[in-house]
C-alpha cells in the first residue's frame, strides 16, 4: 500500500510507523536518551559510517532515541565531515572517532567499528541515510539471534516519501513484507540472493563475523553480500527480518544507476567465486526488470522508455565492471562512484 501512497511514510504515529517529521523537530538533548532494560544478556552495539550527512541526521539521532531497545554502544566513524555532524554526535552521546576521508572503505572501516565494538556480541550496521521506521526496529533486528543458528539479519528498507516509482519498487522487489531463513540449502531455488544482506539496515553476530575474516578493506562495494556468502559457506544462517524496518532509499539518475552497477560489476569479477557458489546475477536482474516492467501497467506506461533506459545503463555498467581489468585504471576511477577505490 505504501509504494502507491507517497504521504503513507510521514503518518504522525499512526500505526507502527513513526513521523519523520516529528523526529526532526525532537530535541537532541542527551538527558532524554533513556538506558531502557530488556530481557536479553548480549550485548548490542551499533555502527554508522557518517560524512556530511546534513539535516537528516538529526532525523536518524531522534530515531534513535525513541528506540524501545537502546544498544549498549553506539559508535560513529566520520570522514572528517565539514558540517556538524560530529558536534551533534558529541552532544547526544555518541562515540565517535573521526578519520581522514581517504582512509574510509566500505569493507575496511566497517571492520574497523567491529574491532573497536570487540565487547558487543550483536552488531547492527547501518547508513547515515537510513533511519528507524519505528521504536521497536533495533528490538526485531536483535530477536532473531536468539536463535544460536542465525549469525546475521538483514531488515527490511521502506522507501521514502520522496522515492521515485523506480526506487519504490526496488525496495518492494528486494525487501518483502514476509521474513524468510536463508542457508546453503537455499541455494539451487534462490541462487545469488541468498547471499544478499545490505548493510543499510544489517546486523552481525559478532563471533560469526569475526570467524569468517570480516569485512576486507580491498572490496570496491558489496562488502555485505561478500561475509554473508562467507557465512553460508562456513554453515552460519541468515535471517532475512521483515518486521525489523527502516527508511531507505535513492532516486539514482541513469548515469548514476551505470555508475553503480559498473562498481558492482568489478566486485562480482574481483569475487568470481561468489558467482560459482552461488550463480550470477544476470538471473535475478532479468526478473527485477521483468516485474518493474509488468508493475507498470497500462496507467503508468508512459514510463516505459525510461525503463528501459535504466535497465541498459545498469547492463552496460556492469557488464563494463566485469571486464575491469581489460580498462585503464583512469577510466575506471571516471566511471566509478567510488572514485576513492581507485588510487
Amino acid at each position: 500500500m505504501f509504494l502507491s501512497n507517497p504521504t503513507w511514510t510521514q503518518n504522525c504515529f499512526i500505526g507502527k510507523y513513526c513521523n519523520l517529521r516529528a523526529l526532526h523537530q525532537t530535541s537532541l538533548d542527551n538527558s532524554t536518551f533513556s538506558q531502557i532494560p530488556w530481557a536479553r544478556t548480549d550485548r548490542v552495539g551499533l555502527f554508522v559510517p557518517t560524512l556530511n550527512p546534513g539535516m537528516q541526521w538529526n532525523q536518524w539521532i531522534a530515531s534513535l532515541k525513541i528506540q524501545s531497545l537502546q544498544p549498549d554502544r553506539v559508535l560513529i566513524i566520520d570522514s572528517s565531515s565539514t558540517d556538524n555532524t560530529v558536534e551533534l554526535c558529541h552532544s547526544a552521546g555518541l562515540e565517535v572517532q573521526v578519520i581522514p576521508q581517504h582512509q574510509f572503505s566500505h569493507g575496511g572501516t566497517r571492520q574497523l567499528a567491529a574491532e573497536i565494538l570487540s565487547d558487543m556480541d550483536i552488531i547492527i550496521y547501518m547508513t547515515q541515510d537510513a533511519i528507524f521506521a519505528d521504536n521497536d526496529t533495533i528490538k526485531k533486528i536483535v530477536n532473531p539471534f536468539n536463535n544460536a543458528e542465525i549469525s546475521a539479519v538483514s531488515g527490511r528498507q521502506l522507501p521514502y516519501a520522496h522515492a521515485t516509482a523506480s526506487s519504490a519498487f526496488a525496495r518492494s522487489f528486494n525487501y518483502p513484507a514476509s521474513s524468510e531463513l536463508k542457508s546453503t540449502e537455499d541455494i539451487p531455488t534462490k541462487g545469488i540472493k541468498t547471499a544478499f544482506v545490505s548493510n543499510s539496515f544489517a546486523a552481525y553476530r559478532r563471533s560469526a563475523l569475526m570467524e569468517c575474516g570480516g569485512f576486507p578493506a580491498h572490496l570496491i562495494v558489496s562488502e555485505d553480500m561478500y561475509l554473508a556468502a562467507k557465512m553460508l559457506m562456513e554453515g552460519h544462517k541468515i535471517k532475512y527480518e521483515a518486521d525489523a524496518l527502516a527508511f531507505h532509499s535513492h532516486n539514482f539518475t541513469c548515469l548514476e544507476e551505470f555508475q553503480r552497477y559498473f562498481d558492482i560489476g568489478v566486485f562480482h569479477h574481483r569475487e568470481a567465486w561468489i558467482g560459482e557458489e552461488f550463480g550470477g546475477a544476470g538471473g535475478e536482474g532479468f526478473k527485477f526488470v521483468k516485474q518493474e516492467i509488468s508493475s507498470l501497467g497500462l496507467r503508468h506506461i508512459h514510463r516505459l522508455p525510461l525503463v528501459i533506459l535504466s535497465t541498459a545503463m545498469k547492463f552496460l555498467g556492469f557488464r563494463l565492471g566485469i571486464l575491469e581489468s581489460k580498462i585503464p585504471p583512469a577510466i575506471s576511477r571516471f566511471i566509478s562512484m567510488q572514485k576513492y577505490y581507485w588510487k
